[in-house]
């Protein structure tokens, strides 16, 4: 609708950002949703601690977040600025 191109280079790499941090955040879904399940299990079972397998879902949770808000980041700083890239 604003007359750009798809095939703009600035364009693109939004494009592949965004299917690249929707892609991480996919396996986000199901770790939080065990996570949660881990939580309540540790509730009922009486633990004041979280066992093992929460921390390492949380480490993985947290490897997957980093890399998509990076991308995410830039890929508002490319539909902002529209620099030529290439």
């Amino acid at each position: 609708m604003a007359g750009w191109s798809w095939d703009t280079p600035w364009l693109l790499t939004s494009i592949a950002l965004y299917l690249f941090a929707g892609i991480c955040w996919l396996p986000v879904v199901w770790i939080q949703i065990r996570m949660r399940e881990i939580a309540a299990q540790a509730v009922e079972q009486g633990h004041t601690t979280l066992p093992p397998a929460y921390w390492r879902y949380a480490r993985i949770w947290e490897r997957l977040g980093y890399p998509a808000f990076m991308a995410m980041v830039a890929v508002y700083f490319l539909m902002t600025v529209k620099p030529l890239l290439f």
